[in-house]
């Protein structure tokens, strides 16, 4: 083998493994056991999580001025997302796809869609899954708000999915955050006995 043909010692170490979970909380310094009420819904397919930035080039109408001069180069914003496709069809997991809607206080088997958004309707959104070495790997995407809409599809002897994007968001109190964070723990941190219920 070359010298330039290996990989790091801790490799298997830091490899994430299947597919993760969903959960509308989470907190990363105690992991502690994941409780069913917690997990979103069932995915298929996997998960993607985005965190993509967009420049602008100040430069880019200056004569003579080089293309991507560093010093010239602006940081404008970040797009965040969560993607999947759900299995799940219960009534809070319909609301998230959904965006601007409520589950019905007189009847909590009823989604109504809502022509107005709320601030309320963004929320934190956990994605964890496990390490290679027993620990975990977090993202939470704050503020998370389906953009993309409901879109139920069934197939003949298949099970019905949903397309779900979940972008996060700022208010005009946290403009200078990113919406979204990461957690990467070894098993010191992220104790694998306690996570009842992780995938």
């Amino acid at each position: 083998m070359g010298a330039f043909t290996r990989i790091p010692a801790d490799t298997f170490e830091q490899i994430q493994t299947d597919a993760g979970i969903l959960l509308y909380s989470f907190d990363p310094a105690a992991p502690g056991a994941v409780k069913d009420e917690e997990i979103i819904c069932p995915t298929t397919g996997g998960i993607t999580a985005a965190c993509v930035p967009s420049y602008s080039d100040r430069g880019e109408d200056v004569d003579n001025c080089p293309a991507n001069l560093l010093e010239l180069k602006s940081l404008d914003s970040w797009d965040c997302s969560l993607q999947f496709t759900s299995l799940g069809t219960s009534p809070r997991s319909i609301r998230l796809a959904l965006g601007a809607a409520d589950i019905d206080a007189d009847g909590p088997t009823h989604i109504l869609p809502r022509r107005g958004l709320k601030v309320s309707d963004a929320q934190d959104i956990w994605w964890v899954g496990d390490r290679a070495d027993g620990g975990l790997v977090a993202v939470c995407l704050k503020k998370a708000l389906s953009t993309a809409g409901f879109s139920l599809k069934t197939t003949k002897n298949g099970k019905g999915n949903t397309s779900v994007t979940l972008t996060g968001h700022v208010t005009v109190a946290t403009q200078q955050e990113v919406p979204m964070e990461f957690w990467s723990m070894p098993p010191a941190a992220a104790p694998k006995g306690d996570r009842e219920g992780t995938a």
